[in-house]
């Protein structure tokens, strides 16, 4: 493969499900800090496609996962935006719910846009350094590329 097909990998799966994201760009062959920085593009990207769309797609998306944006405090990801707030729950997101849920439930919740698109991009900082430096070690013990 080249480096553009393995960034693209990359980015596509920071889009979709951050977790794997940066994984499977490098066992494809693409550099550590490459792969990072396409995941984090496009975990990003993933976020601010949703808050360029609008309430328009909220709306479907919530029909068609059935997905409630009424503060349920039974629920684990309101009672992290309660206790911790815009920050806490972008924190969290990219090993749970991902950016467009977490784009989803602060724009019902009249968060300003530029501020989610912030946090959101931020928030997947601390994910994506330590998924590298794991990957990073882990190749050591496994001779990956």
């Amino acid at each position: 493969m080249n480096l553009f097909s393995e960034l693209l990998t990359a980015f596509g799966l920071g889009f979709l499900y951050f977790i794997s994201a940066i994984p499977t760009s490098v066992v494809l062959g693409a550099p550590i800090w490459w792969a990072s920085a396409a995941a984090w593009f496009g975990y990003s990207v993933g976020g601010i496609v949703i808050l360029l769309l609008g309430f328009p797609v909220q709306e479907w998306i919530c029909r068609r996962w059935k997905f409630s944006l009424t503060p349920d405090p039974q629920k684990f990801f309101w009672r992290v935006l309660d206790r911790y707030g815009v920050i806490g729950l972008s924190l969290i997101a990219p090993i749970t719910i991902g950016p467009q849920f977490t784009a989803l439930i602060l724009l019902a919740l009249r968060i300003k846009p530029t501020k989610i698109a912030i946090a959101i991009s931020i928030g997947v900082i601390p994910w994506t350094l330590l998924f590298a430096g794991l990957i990073t070690s882990g190749s050591h013990f496994f001779k990956l590329p």
